[in-house]
């Protein structure tokens, strides 16, 4: 892959790289594309890669008991899929898909183990990384639990269309009601009322962003605070 490719915006903590470790780790990525819920690592199987989006979204999800499935974090370009490793484990409970078709680079799990060994700088930068997606599961937390529908998706569709790059991408009713823990019902309910009132426009599975502004006003505090400590760690990254 091409080094100034990666450092013109298209993956943050890529770009966050310097120096030698900065080339040899890029250079042992693999570009790929991701599919609609192509699943990136499956609950207690051995994560076998690594991957960086570069312009499509991957959720990560708790499986309940049940058989029911609830996002917990989402991550697109600001980010990397794969933290357990990172962290020292092969295996996690949860499971990880694409939920916003995409490409990402993506490096086997065991080679990604050899660079945190020999590179100070990635292990430095995936650590600030680890705080702020702690501050987004944590916040994302607080927010289904005391926020209606409507704020909730509104920061939902914010955050997606912060990392898409794009004014229109794929979502279902059927995929964001499980991505909010909400009946296809009331996401439909939702979805009218914004479109209704010109934020999105919503058809055959595609969401159409009309007016940001007023869908960040739709939104609680939630979605900003969440942006604020991602804007923080590019400040510190960039130093």
């Amino acid at each position: 892959m091409s080094e100034a490719h990666v450092k013109n915006g298209r993956n943050f903590l890529l770009g966050a790289l310097r120096g030698n470790e900065s080339h040899a780790f890029l250079q042992s990525l693999e570009l790929v594309s991701l599919e609609l819920r192509q699943r990136v690592y499956e609950p207690n199987v051995p994560i076998e890669h690594v991957f960086f989006p570069i312009n499509g979204v991957i959720s990560m999800l708790a499986r309940m008991q049940g058989g029911g499935e609830i996002e917990v974090g989402t991550v697109g370009n600001e980010g990397m899929i794969g933290l357990p490793v990172f962290l020292g484990s092969d295996t996690t409970p949860g499971l990880a898909f694409s939920q916003v078709p995409g490409q990402a680079y993506r490096m086997p799990a065991a080679t990604f183990k050899q660079f945190l060994q020999a590179s100070s700088r990635l292990t430095a930068v995936l650590r600030r990384y680890t705080q702020a997606i702690m501050i987004q599961i944590s916040q994302g937390t607080g927010c289904n639990r005391a926020h209606s529908n409507e704020q909730r998706c509104a920061r939902w569709l914010l955050q997606t269309h912060d990392r898409v790059g794009a004014d229109e991408f794929v979502l279902t009713q059927e995929f964001l009601a499980q991505m909010l823990g909400v009946r296809r019902a009331t996401v439909s309910e939702v979805a009218s009322g914004f479109q209704e009132n010109g934020l999105i426009e919503y058809t055959r599975g595609l969401i159409h962003i009309l007016d940001r502004a007023r869908l960040e006003a739709t939104s609680c505090g939630c979605y900003q605070t969440i942006r604020d400590e991602y804007d923080r760690m590019y400040e510190e990254l960039r130093r």
